[in-house]
């Protein structure tokens, strides 16, 4: 029984369709439900996956997907959606959403990342960087005061020679003025004091432990002069050893100041001959530093004794930061200029010397 035309057997003018095009979607239809029934289909499809995972499986595919990737065509689709305006504001609102947040107080708040900031910290390396930043700054202020004392030094000398009618110092000179000396001097003084006081306080403990009485409150006129001579006796140790070692104390160091020696530092010999000028030259009244102002070396009696000169030491600003002009502007970077679009731009390098520790 033939039903009657259905909606599908008119053209969308209205016209019903030909006898020959019903017949063949009939046909159509007919041949998709005998094929779907003997699992033809089925097969079909299968066959049609596995002939597409393997195309792209093959090396051919690989290649060609390998060129697409080192084109240009996605370097210039990335670049611009780094440069578009929506990915940028997509990007600040995720950064700035609730979530990240949350992710990140969770992922501070964990037990790995606790482990992971003790190992950091724990490194040697981190250490050893921090040690020679700490260094390096210490060393920086004492350039940036050494600067300062070095100038003064020539006022003081000026001053004093204009009082004594002597003739002024017409040249610059490298060898150290009255006023960096003595801060450098008494610099270490306080360290001696510091390592005498502690050893000092380490000895009266043990000595009250043993004797079994109490510390007191004042000291004997035998204790005092035991330990008057201890202490001369400390200092001129500190200053024999770092002459001979380094010829320079640390004072001297922080200072910029050092002993002119031949070698590294003074022979056994000059260490202890400048060490008894330094006394001669303080026991009447100082007058044995006064050459250090009159003198055109800048030479007390102590380093005539020992035929040495005090020198500034030249040297470099030891911190990082102190390795670059505030004013010193910003230049391209020579090989982000040359390729097409690029914007990168870094401080141009200053000469100066590496990081010291």
């Amino acid at each position: 029984m033939v039903d009657g035309p259905r909606a599908q057997d008119f053209q969308p003018g209205g016209e019903e369709l030909p006898l020959s095009v019903r017949l063949l979607e009939a046909g159509v239809r007919g041949a998709r439900s005998v094929g779907k029934a003997a699992g033809i289909e089925r097969a079909i499809e299968a066959a049609a996956e596995e002939a597409m995972v393997a195309a792209a499986e093959s090396e051919a595919v690989e290649r060609a997907l390998t060129r697409v990737l080192n084109g240009p065509l996605v370097e210039d689709a990335v670049h611009g959606a780094l440069e578009s305006e929506a990915v940028k504001r997509a990007l600040i609102d995720a950064l700035d959403s609730e979530m990240v947040d949350e992710v990140w107080r969770r992922m501070l708040a964990s037990e790995e990342t606790q482990r992971l900031v003790e190992r950091i910290a724990e490194a040697p390396e981190i250490r050893a960087a921090i040690s020679a930043q700490s260094v390096g700054f210490i060393e920086d202020i004492g350039h940036t005061v050494g600067k300062t004392t070095r100038r003064l030094d020539t006022v003081i000398e000026n001053g004093a020679r204009r009082v004594t009618f002597r003739k002024r110092r017409t040249e610059p000179t490298e060898r150290a003025g009255a006023l960096t000396r003595l801060l450098a001097f008494g610099l270490d003084l306080l360290i001696v004091n510091l390592a005498f006081s502690g050893l000092a306080a380490i000895a009266a403990l043990i000595g009250s432990f043993l004797s079994g009485t109490g510390t007191g409150n004042g000291l004997s006129a035998e204790a005092l002069a035991v330990g008057s001579a201890l202490w001369v006796g400390w200092a001129g140790l500190y200053m024999v050893v770092f002459w001979s070692l380094a010829a320079q104390t640390p004072g001297m160091r922080f200072f910029g100041l050092r002993l002119g020696a031949a070698g590294r530092g003074l022979s056994l010999r000059s260490s202890l001959r400048r060490l008894a000028g330094l006394f001669l030259a303080a026991l009447p009244f100082g007058i044995g530093f006064l050459g250090i102002l009159f003198d055109q070396r800048r030479r007390g009696w102590q380093d005539r004794l020992a035929g040495v000169d005090v020198l500034y030491e030249t040297r470099e600003a030891a911190a990082p930061w102190s390795r670059f002009d505030a004013d010193e502007p910003l230049v391209a970077d020579a090989e982000t200029t040359k390729a097409p679009g690029a914007r990168g731009l870094r401080p141009q390098q200053v000469s100066g010397s590496p990081l010291r520790g």
